[in-house]
């Protein structure tokens, strides 16, 4: 076996790359649950190319910091489908998490097809390598395998659990960690021997060519990272939607003016470019989204262009209740309410798989409200 080293600035390089291309790809489809089908689908393809072209970048940027004793090259066309997989397999994943229903059980899929993505883009961009054979050990393989679908996993739930910026964050850091972990544990696990015969079925890339595609790839990442970093903070308007609410016993009863207005009120939600209303009464949750609002009507969450302080300002005296900074309530529509610890969660009918958070903060009030 050939004796080798890895360069340490192009693995911190390597994990910059991991980072970035995470946090483009979930910023990227934040909020496309508000847009058209069409505009879903561009925003899906374009996280897929940042998230797919994040993990093949990550790899190629370790890989140019190994040090053998012997020069290799790469089979331009093994490379080529290596960053081809990473792509398809986090779009299909990607497509399994914006449409369709975030069940669960959705989401343990599309976190192990990512992971899967994540080792098969790995172990097909190594067997491009000429001149130089790579050799695995099972164990440098299992471990790869379990890394990059646990964590994946637990990425994607993290990153979808609530579409929040924290979430985001967190599930950055945790899809970074799981494209560095399974690249340094199936290196681990791996081994080198000269091979004089190339093999090739495509024209050899080298080091040289290598560096100029992946810095290339690395750069356009970069531009994204920014481009998507400048238009995370929150909005003056966003801000203000998270500001504490005025305790019930200090507003003010009402005019009745007001109540034959709340009377006649109508939720609009939009679909496929056309405006349609719904009768409060049937809406069990509304969830913020940006600048805009989620309404859940049983099992069906649609796109309102109410802001959430909008939403909260309207549906207040309906007995829609502020349970969380993001989330308002109809009680009547809960089918049941835990407790955990200093907060809770609820299920609503129709929805029994959504968990909505309810805060310290509004736990009595909520708990009032139920009965309990």
């Amino acid at each position: 076996m050939l004796d080798y080293s890895h360069d340490w600035r192009l693995v911190i390089a390597a994990f910059a790359i991991a980072f970035m291309a995470g946090f483009t790809g979930l910023s990227l489809t934040r909020g496309v649950s508000r847009r058209s089908v069409g505009e879903r689908k561009v925003a899906v393809s374009m996280a897929a190319v940042a998230l797919g072209g994040g993990i093949w970048s990550m790899h190629f940027v370790a890989m140019l910091g190994l040090q053998l004793p012997i020069l290799y090259t790469y089979d331009a066309l093994t490379t080529l489908v290596s960053a081809l997989v990473a792509i398809l397999m986090t779009g299909l994943a990607l497509l399994i998490l914006h449409f369709r229903a975030r069940t669960r059980r959705m989401l343990v899929l599309a976190g192990v097809i990512i992971g899967l993505g994540i080792s098969l883009m790995h172990y097909i961009g190594m067997s491009g390598m000429e001149l130089c054979r790579p050799v695995y050990t099972p164990l440098g393989i299992g471990g790869a395998l379990v890394a990059s679908v646990v964590l994946s996993v637990m990425a994607v739930r993290v990153a979808y659990s609530e579409r929040g910026r924290r979430n985001i964050v967190l599930g950055t850091m945790g899809f970074g960690a799981a494209v560095v972990m399974v690249h340094f544990i199936a290196m681990a696990g791996t081994g080198f021997l000269p091979d004089g015969v190339a093999g090739a079925v495509g024209p050899a890339l080298s080091n040289e060519t290598l560096a100029i595609i992946v810095t290339l790839a690395a750069f356009l990442i970069s531009a994204a990272f920014l481009l998507t970093g400048i238009t995370f903070a929150p909005s003056p308007d966003e801000v203000a939607a998270v500001a504490p609410v005025a305790p019930v016993a200090l507003r003010a009863a009402p005019a009745p003016v007001v109540r034959a207005e709340v009377a006649a009120l109508r939720v609009p939600h939009e679909k496929e470019g056309r405006t349609y209303f719904l009768d409060p009464a049937t809406i069990s949750a509304v969830r913020a989204e940006g600048h805009y609002t989620v309404v859940q009507k049983g099992a069906d969450a649609l796109f309102c262009p109410w802001s959430i302080s909008e939403a909260e300002e309207r549906l207040s005296p309906l007995g829609f209740m502020r349970v969380h900074r993001s989330y308002l309530l109809n009680p009547a529509h809960v089918v049941k309410f835990e407790r955990l610890k200093d907060s809770g969660q609820c299920s609503v009918e129709g929805a029994e798989a959504l968990r909505i958070p309810v805060s310290r903060a509004r736990l009595a009030e909520l708990r009032e409200a139920l009965g309990l």
